[in-house]
């Protein structure tokens, strides 16, 4: 193949780099309203139409949101929440958990061996949360918004336990990984308390826990395959046996 002139970068190009380094910064944080257009045409010293085709461009790259009669928000801040945010509504629950029982065996592995107390004692503070977070017998107290409410604070608290888990590795590609997918995997949890309640899966949580406090591989990862072969079997169950 020979070689031939690199082109040279479009006005709208830059514009989109210029947008995206605020969004993936943090400068525009996920949520944040964008400057209305003549403010971005001022700012950036460009015409309207150039503006307005790098904000398509983010918007098809699914970093922008916009809501007619509102403004244009920040959807993501990087290109690959995005992409997973558009791939998970065609998962289903069961494909995320089934995602998650892959990453998570290994994690409780990684986590045993590595673990420091910072990182042990996240885990347990995480996990007395959990416990009080938990709706149902093994409650606290109940939640004054009502049982959906109840729910959310359980799926919450559980996310937060498996992330301090996560984070026990210290292996920064799947630290990210498990990041970008907090939302799908969210979503599993929320399915199984839908169709269930939680009491089968507090004993295997702790028993996660002291395995990786005791800094025992085998037995953290025996927990993990535990833990989530209940949900497993809930999900299975509910969408008709094993496939």
């Amino acid at each position: 193949m020979p070689l031939a002139e690199v082109p040279k970068s479009t006005l709208v190009d830059t514009v989109i780099a210029r947008l995206e380094e605020l969004i993936t910064s943090g400068e525009w944080p996920v949520g944040f309203r964008v400057p209305p257009e003549p403010e971005l045409v001022r700012a950036l010293g460009v015409s309207r139409n150039t503006v307005r085709e790098a904000v398509r461009a983010l918007v098809h790259a699914g970093l922008l949101d916009p809501r007619p009669g509102d403004g244009t928000y920040v959807r993501a801040d990087n290109g690959l929440d995005a992409a997973l945010e558009r791939a998970a509504q065609r998962w289903g629950a069961l494909d995320a958990l089934e995602v998650r029982n892959m990453l998570e065996r290994d994690a409780a592995r990684l986590a045993a061996l590595r673990g420091n107390e910072q990182d042990l004692d996240a885990i347990e503070t995480a996990l007395r949360r959990r416990t009080q977070a938990r709706p149902g017998p093994g409650a606290a107290t109940p939640d004054p918004a009502g049982p959906g409410a109840s729910n959310q604070a359980s799926v919450e608290a559980d996310a937060r336990f498996h992330q301090a888990v996560v984070a026990a590795t210290h292996n920064r590609v799947l630290i990210e990984l498990y990041s970008h997918l907090a939302d799908p995997l969210r979503a599993s949890v929320a399915e199984v308390l839908r169709i269930s309640d939680d009491e089968g899966q507090d004993e295997s949580h702790h028993a996660l826990a002291r395995a990786i406090r005791d800094g025992d591989p085998v037995a953290a990862e025996r927990a993990a395959t535990e833990l989530l072969a209940i949900s497993l079997a809930i999900l299975n169950a509910d969408e008709g046996g094993p496939r």
